[in-house]
C-alpha cells in the first residue's frame, strides 16, 4: 500500500536521480525514456508514439519525456507504480515540484539522489545553467540591472509546473482510453470544470473568460515584451567576437526567425542575390523564405571566406559551423554560449529569443511595413577582404555593398509574415 498524503513528508522526500531521456536515430522513435534498470519504459514509449502520429515535433516529444521522467522519479521515491497512482500522488507531486531545486549536474554511476529542496553543487556554489542566467545572471531571482529581467530561481518556474501537470494529465487520459491506466486521473481538472467542457455555452458577444483547467495549476505572471533597446543592441553587437557570430545575430534581428530555425539552415538556403534565406519552420516544418538585411549577407560572406577550405562545401551542408577543432555543425547550445559570452561583457542576461521579440518590435513600428534598418549590425566600412561580389542579378535585387554608418535607404517589400 502506498502512504496517504498525511503520512508522506514531501518537504524531506528524497527523489533519486535515476533514468534518463535518450535520443535515438530512429525517426519513428526519436526519444526514449530509460528506467533505472536501463530498459525502455513501455507506457511512455506508446504515449510518445501517439504524439508522433499526431504530427508533434521531435523536440515536443523530448519536452514531454522530460516531464514524464520527473514524474517517474517521484513515483520511485514514493514507492508507487505508475498505474496505481491516485490524485493523492498528483497532489503530492504538485507540492513537491514547487519546493524542489532543479538538478544542476548529471547523476554519477548508479544514479545519484537529489533532495527535495537541496542546494546546487557539493561546494555550495551554483553553476549557471539556465539560458537567462548565463555567465552574468547574478543570484537566483535577482533582477539584472542592465536588462531588468530577473534571473531564474533555484526551483521550477510556474510555467514548468503547469506544463508538467498538463503533460501528465494527457498521459493518463491516453492510457485510460487504451484501458491500460487507472480509472481516475491523478491530475484531474479543476472542480469547476468537472463534467463540462471549457467555455461551454459561451456568448460570442462577450469576452472570453479565463477558466482554470488543471486543479493544481500555478498562477503565471504576465510578462512584458522582451525587446532589446536599439542602443543596447549596438553594444551587444559590438561585443560579438567573430564574423560568424555577427552574421547570426544580423540574420536573427532582421528576419525574426527562431534560433533553431536559422541554425538548421544549409549553405544552399542563403540567396544573397534575392536577399532571402530559407528556414524550416518549427511548427509546420514547412520551408519558408525570409527577407534579410543586406548587411547580414555581408557578414555571412566574410564568415564564409574565413572558413573556406576548412569546412565541406555543398548546398546541403550546414551553413553554421564551430570555429574550434574539431569542426562540427553549430548546435543551439553552442550558439547560446556564444550569446552568453557577449552578454557577460555587458553584465546582461538577454536570450536568443529576445532577438525575435526585438525584430517584431522594429517591424511593427515601421509605418510603411518595411523591414527596419539593423541598427548596430552594419557591415564594416572597409570591405576590401571580400574576394568577390555577394550575388548576381538573378531576381533583380542584387545585394548591396556594405555602406558606412549614417543615413541609409531601407529595402521595401519585406514584411513580418511568419514571425
Amino acid at each position: 500500500m502506498f502512504p496517504q498524503s498525511h503520512e508522506r513528508d514531501v518537504a524531506t522526500l528524497v527523489v533519486p536521480r535515476i533514468g534518463c531521456v535518450a535520443a535515438t536515430d530512429d525517426p519513428l522513435e526519436p526519444y526514449r525514456l530509460i528506467d533505472a534498470d536501463g530498459g525502455v519504459v513501455a507506457p511512455v514509449a506508446s504515449f510518445l508514439r501517439e504524439l508522433l502520429a499526431a504530427s508533434r515535433a521531435p523536440l515536443t516529444l523530448r519536452s514531454y519525456a522530460m516531464d514524464l521522467l520527473r514524474w517517474w522519479r517521484f513515483l520511485a521515491a514514493a514507492d508507487v507504480r505508475w498505474e496505481q497512482a491516485t490524485p493523492v500522488e498528483g497532489r503530492d507531486f504538485s507540492l513537491w515540484i514547487r519546493q524542489a531545486s532543479k538538478p544542476r549536474s548529471g547523476p554519477g554511476p548508479g544514479g545519484g539522489a537529489v533532495a527535495g529542496a537541496g542546494a546546487g553543487g557539493a561546494d555550495g556554489r551554483r553553476r549557471p545553467q539556465s539560458r537567462r542566467e548565463g555567465l552574468a545572471g547574478g543570484l537566483p531571482g535577482q533582477v539584472n540591472p542592465v536588462t531588468g529581467k530577473p534571473s531564474p530561481g533555484r526551483g521550477y518556474a510556474p510555467r514548468t509546473v503547469n506544463h508538467s501537470e498538463t503533460v501528465l494529465r494527457t498521459f493518463y487520459d491516453f492510457h485510460r482510453e487504451a484501458g491500460s491506466g487507472p480509472m481516475v486521473n491523478p491530475f484531474p481538472l479543476d472542480r469547476s470544470r468537472r463534467g463540462g467542457r471549457s467555455h461551454a455555452h459561451h456568448n460570442p458577444l462577450d469576452p472570453w473568460p479565463r477558466e482554470r483547467e488543471g486543479r493544481y495549476r500555478s498562477p503565471v505572471a504576465q510578462r512584458p515584451p522582451r525587446g532589446i533597446p536599439d542602443e543596447m543592441f549596438e553594444l551587444l553587437f559590438a561585443a560579438l567576437g567573430s564574423h560568424r557570430d555577427r552574421a547570426l545575430v544580423a540574420f536573427w534581428i532582421s528576419t525574426g526567425a527562431r534560433a533553431c530555425e536559422l541554425l538548421g539552415a544549409c549553405q544552399g538556403d542563403a540567396d544573397p542575390g534575392q536577399q532571402l534565406i530559407t528556414v524550416v519552420r518549427k511548427g509546420s516544418r514547412a520551408a519558408q523564405q525570409l527577407p534579410a538585411s543586406p548587411d547580414a549577407f555581408v557578414w555571412l560572406r566574410l564568415y564564409q571566406q574565413q572558413m573556406r577550405g576548412r569546412i565541406p562545401a555543398g548546398g546541403r551542408q550546414p551553413l553554421w559551423w564551430t570555429l574550434r577543432q574539431p569542426l562540427a555543425a553549430l548546435s543551439y547550445h553552442g550558439a547560446h554560449r556564444m550569446f552568453e559570452r557577449a552578454n557577460a561583457l555587458l553584465g546582461a542576461n538577454w536570450t536568443l529569443h529576445d532577438l525575435r521579440h526585438s525584430a517584431a518590435h522594429r517591424m511593427s513600428r515601421d509605418p510603411a511595413g518595411r523591414r527596419p534598418v539593423d541598427l548596430g549590425a552594419r557591415a564594416p566600412d572597409d570591405h576590401a577582404d571580400l574576394p568577390e561580389p555577394l550575388g548576381g542579378r538573378g531576381g533583380g535585387r542584387a545585394a548591396r555593398a556594405p555602406c558606412p554608418p549614417g543615413p541609409r535607404r531601407e529595402r521595401p517589400g519585406a514584411s513580418c509574415a511568419g514571425i
